[in-house]
């Protein structure tokens, strides 16, 4: 371990007022990196629209910043143990700044794709150095009444992000672009205060090595597999030699990955970290809960809009129950727990209250009462609140601060990824199931398919002739329900993971105290 600087100054306790004061900027920033995500959400069935995209294209629009967050995210966690937090930060504030503007004069959807992967990295690194700046100024067991203000902060994005993105849609002096240009704004806002009122001390360390084929190796064993999985049963078979190179170039890349992983100095995804059973089991969860919670949230805005032919002001007042749950259960649990210091029933409970969401929502095609769906997404919102974030909490709990970054860049990394390939499986399985209803719909309205390219070449409705056009509605609206059981059959998953967590009680001091390390690795071995 590299020599470490500045352990006195980190050992002083912030006071609250200095602590709120930091935390105002690191919440913007927070909140700008989120309302980014879901303020396209809504917004997104009339940009691909407008760019005349197809619906793989709607899924790679989101897939692209997802991946590119997910595979740089470790990265950026792993630059926080080694350099300036602050730094970092801005830099990253800048980043993301830039590429929103970018992806708002895009002028087809190839270009707002790979402005979304950069826009990607900067949502990356803002999402895992709040949480890691966080973890250093505030020890675990105080952190749970500052987690009420992110889980708030979470929410509120959450909740704004598709009513302002419908509303930016629907108002003609603006239009969609505006989605993406409102977030510079903020950023300058939260910029300036980060520069004025964030203090976290530098911990430099000599030993600096960062584990760029690792993060390559994910990154492109990821993606390839995400590729295959867009494009097979539509331009390939599932047995074909496409299938066979892309499967198992993925499958290759990977296990390559695990081997670099393994043999460097400071790997991107630390195995030392994640063998140990409170962190493989938080991870497990995670990836759960992101594959269930973005796969699923990413298609209601596009039910509400194509299935159900709402506008999208509309589509995003539908999704308010959703958010509701997520700011309620965040900030209750968050409060609790640092009462009683125990995670792990929260976590339970969470996981199964999603998973019953989910079960529910499974049942709707485009006929559907709005009041069952709502209070099918007031339980999904209800289960991520009171899960997502207290995983951190719980892989947080069991590491020694040096490795806060790492665990913490770790947890991120496999939540991201479960939201990635979760958007990409079920993009690819509406996709086609839109398709056979497209096809059996025309069939027995005796239309002929070609001629409308199957109703499948394009997401913009609007275009469509009236007949073709509520073919095309009802196929959407009764295909949403089988991408919901996917993504409960998922979350199933998470409820066995968090079963297996070890009860702790959360920690009062910011870092383990220096004899429980060893005895840390025997506990979590078993």
């Amino acid at each position: 371990m590299g020599a470490h600087t500045g352990t006195a100054h980190r050992a002083e306790p912030m006071s609250h007022r200095q602590i709120l004061e930091a935390l105002s900027g690191l919440l913007l920033v927070l909140f700008v990196a989120m309302i980014s995500s879901t303020i396209v959400s809504v917004a997104l069935p009339q940009i691909i629209g407008a760019l005349n995209g197809t619906q793989s294209q709607y899924t790679w629009v989101i897939t692209a910043s997802l991946l590119a967050s997910t595979a740089s995210t470790p990265i950026w966690g792993k630059l926080a143990d080694l350099f300036s937090k602050k730094l970092l930060l801005q830099i990253s504030i800048v980043i993301f700044m830039v590429s929103s503007l970018a992806c708002g004069f895009a002028q087809n959807t190839a270009q707002l794709i790979a402005f979304r992967a950069v826009q990607g990295l900067g949502m990356g690194a803002l999402q895992v150095l709040v949480q890691v700046i966080i973890a250093a100024m505030i020890s675990p067991k105080e952190r749970g009444r500052y987690n009420g203000y992110l889980g708030g902060v979470m929410a509120v994005a959450t909740v704004a992000g598709p009513l302002l993105g419908g509303l930016i849609a629907d108002t003609s002096w603006l239009g969609w672009r505006w989605c993406f240009f409102v977030a510079a704004p903020f950023t300058v806002v939260a910029f300036a205060l980060l520069h004025k009122t964030l203090r976290v001390a530098v911990v430099r360390r000599d030993d600096v090595r960062i584990d760029y084929a690792g993060a390559v190796l994910i990154a492109a064993g990821v993606s390839v597999l995400l590729i295959w999985v867009t494009f097979v049963g539509n331009s390939f078979d599932w047995l074909s030699w496409q299938t066979a190179a892309m499967a198992g170039g993925g499958v290759l890349l990977l296990a390559l990955a695990t081997w670099v992983e393994s043999r460097v100095a400071e790997p991107v995804v630390p195995l030392k970290i994640i063998r140990r059973r409170t962190p493989a089991l938080a991870i497990l969860a995670s990836l759960a809960v992101g594959m269930a919670m973005f796969g699923g949230s990413v298609f209601l805005g596009q039910y509400f809009q194509i299935g159900r032919g709402y506008t999208p002001t509309q589509a995003g007042l539908l999704t308010i129950p959703m958010m509701l749950g997520v700011l309620i259960s965040s900030t209750v649990s968050g409060r609790m727990i640092s009462r009683s210091g125990r995670v792990k029933p929260y976590i339970v409970t969470g996981s199964v209250v999603l998973t019953v969401g989910f079960l529910v929502l499974s049942t709707i095609d485009h006929q559907t009462s709005l009041l069952l769906i709502a209070a099918a997404m007031l339980l999904v919102g209800a289960g991520v609140g009171m899960s997502m974030q207290n995983l951190v909490l719980a892989i947080q709990n069991t590491v020694p601060l040096r490795e806060l970054g790492a665990a913490s860049g770790a947890i991120t990394f496999f939540r991201s990824l479960g939201g990635t390939i979760g958007v990409s499986v079920l993009g690819a399985v509406l996709a086609n199931r839109v398709a056979t209803g497209i096809a059996e719909g025309l069939a027995k309205a005796g239309i002929p398919a070609s001629g409308t390219g199957g109703g499948r070449s394009t997401l913009n409705i609007q275009a469509l002739p009236e007949p073709i056009k509520e073919i095309v509605r009802a196929a959407y609206g009764d295909a949403t329900g089988h991408i919901f059981l996917v993504s409960a059959a998922v979350a199933v998953v998470g409820v066995v993971a968090a079963l297996f967590l070890k009860p702790v009680r959360l920690r009062d001091s910011v870092d383990l105290p220096a004899t429980s390390e060893a005895d840390e690795r025997v506990a979590t071995a078993h």
